[in-house]
C-alpha cells in the first residue's frame, strides 16, 4: 500500500499536465532507477514492475547468495545466513529476490523523487512545446494580452502557453491593453536553459503575406500566388501577385470592391498603406509598376549591378520617392533592383551648370540636405524651381530653413 499511495500522489501530476499514462510510468520508472542508483550505487539487479491500469509499482532486488565470510558487494551479493531467514532451504550460488518499498529509500530520497518527478515532467511539457511551435514557425497564431511593459507584450494562448512580443517586433502604432487578442506570426523558437521561449513577430514581411492566405479566398485556394513582400511596418507595404488563370485579375481580388478585401488587413497592420501589383518577369515592366503612383518615362537597366536608371519628369520625381523615401526604397526591395532617379530635361537641356546638394553641406545641414533628397530634389536649380509654399508642404522644413537655402543657393548662381 506504501507504494500505491506513492503513485496516487505522483499520478496528480498526469491530470495537472495531460501526460498520458504510459509516459508518465516511463518517468516513474526513469526517476526511481535513479533514485536506485544514489542508495545503492547501482540499478542493475534492480527490476521495476509499473501496473499502468492500477496506478501501483513493485521494485525488486536479485542478489546472489555466497558464504558469510565471502562477502564482497552488499548491493549484488548476501549471505547465506540472511539468505535463510527469508527461506530456510536456501543454498549458495542461487538468487534472491527481495521487495524494497519506497520507505526503505528514506524521506529525503522520497522528497527528492517527487522534485524529480517534476523536473522530469516540466522537461516533458517543454520538449513537446518546443516541438508543437518549432512546426507552426511562420504561421499565424493568436495569442492574448498577459502583460505589457515597456519593451515587451507578454501574451498567453487558450492553452497557457507564453508568448513574447518584443518591442521590435511590433507595429509602431500598435498599442495593447490586457486581455486583448493579438495576432502575429511564431517568428521563432528558442531554448533558455530548458524552457521553451516562443517569440511572435507583426513586424515580418511573412505576416502580411499570411494575411493574405487568410484573408483572400483565392489566395487560400491558391488561384492568386503571392509573388513578394516588403514592408516598412505600420507605413508602407507592396505586394506583388500573380494568377496562372487569365481570368482572374489578381490585384483586383485582392483589393476588392472599393477596397472592401483589403481593408481587414490594412486595420490590422495600422492602416499600413498597401500597394497591390501585378508580378511580371519583365523587370521594366516590374520596376515601372513598383514605382506606382509615379508615372515612369523610361528606364535604363544594367543587369550586372542590379541598378536601373529611372527616367521621370519633374511632376513625377516626389510620388516615385514618396513620403520619407518609403516609395522608392520598397519598390528597390521588390524588384531586387537599386533605383536611381533621373529628372527628365537635366540632359537634354544641356543643364550643366547645375551643382548637387551636397556639396553646399559647409553652409546647410545635413538634415536638411537629407529632406529635400527624399522628395527627389538633390540639385540646386531643381530646389530654386520650386515654390517656398509647396516645399514647406512636401517636406518637414520650416519656411524660414527653406529661405535660407534658397538664399545660399541663389548666391552660389549670381557669383
Amino acid at each position: 500500500m506504501e507504494n500505491l499511495a506513492l503513485i496516487d500522489s505522483f499520478s496528480e501530476f498526469k491530470d495537472d499536465k495531460l501526460i498520458d499514462r504510459v509516459t508518465l510510468m516511463a518517468i516513474l520508472e526513469d526517476v526511481f532507477r535513479n533514485a536506485l542508483k544514489k542508495k545503492y550505487g547501482s540499478d542493475d539487479n534492480f527490476d521495476i514492475i509499473i501496473n499502468p491500469d492500477k496506478g501501483d509499482m513493485e521494485i525488486w532486488r536479485r542478489r546472489v547468495i555466497v558464504a558469510d565470510e565471502d562477502l564482497d558487494f552488499e548491493n549484488e551479493e548476501i549471505t547465506l545466513t540472511e539468505a535463510r531467514k527469508i527461506e530456510p532451504d536456501f543454498e549458495i550460488g542461487e538468487d534472491v529476490s527481495e521487495e524494497v518499498k519506497l520507505i526503505d529509500l528514506g524521506r529525503r530520497a522520497i522528497l527528492a523523487l517527487r522534485q524529480n518527478l517534476i523536473s522530469k515532467i516540466h522537461e516533458h511539457d517543454n520538449t513537446n512545446l518546443y516541438k508543437q511551435f518549432k512546426d507552426i514557425i511562420g504561421e499565424i497564431y493568436t495569442a492574448e494580452v498577459h502583460h505589457v511593459r515597456p519593451r515587451v507584450v507578454i501574451l498567453v494562448d487558450d492553452e497557457g502557453n507564453e508568448i513574447i512580443l518584443p518591442k521590435e517586433k511590433q507595429i509602431p502604432t500598435d498599442f495593447f491593453r490586457k486581455g486583448d487578442n493579438v495576432r502575429g506570426i511564431i517568428e521563432s523558437v528558442e531554448l533558455k536553459g530548458n524552457k521553451p521561449q516562443i517569440i511572435m513577430s507583426r513586424t515580418a514581411d511573412v505576416f502580411l503575406e499570411k494575411l493574405f492566405e487568410q484573408e483572400i479566398p483565392e489566395v487560400f485556394d491558391g488561384l492568386i500566388m503571392v509573388k513578394n513582400v516588403v514592408r516598412i511596418p505600420g507605413e508602407k507595404a507592396k505586394v506583388a501577385v500573380d494568377s496562372y488563370d487569365d481570368r482572374i485579375d489578381p490585384v483586383g481580388a485582392c483589393v476588392g470592391m472599393k477596397g472592401s478585401r483589403i481593408h481587414g488587413i490594412v486595420r490590422e497592420l495600422g492602416n499600413e498603406n498597401i500597394d497591390v501589383i501585378n508580378y511580371t518577369s519583365n523587370i521594366q515592366l516590374y520596376i515601372t509598376r513598383a514605382l506606382s503612383p509615379a508615372k515612369v518615362s523610361s528606364i535604363k537597366i544594367n543587369e550586372e549591378t542590379k541598378r536601373a536608371e529611372v527616367f521621370l519628369k519633374l511632376e513625377e520625381v516626389s510620388k516615385a520617392i514618396g513620403r520619407g523615401g518609403h516609395n522608392i526604397k520598397l519598390a528597390g526591395l521588390l524588384t531586387g533592383y537599386e533605383l536611381d532617379v533621373i529628372r527628365e530635361g537635366d540632359i537634354a537641356t544641356g543643364e550643366d551648370d547645375d551643382v548637387e546638394l551636397t556639396e553646399f553641406s559647409d553652409e546647410i545641414e545635413s538634415w536638411v540636405i537629407e529632406e529635400f533628397a527624399k522628395i527627389g530634389l538633390d540639385t540646386a536649380k531643381s530646389i530654386l524651381k520650386q515654390e517656398v509654399d509647396d516645399l514647406v508642404r512636401r517636406t518637414d522644413l520650416e519656411e524660414e530653413t527653406i529661405l535660407d537655402v534658397m538664399r545660399i543657393l541663389k548666391e552660389e548662381f549670381d557669383s
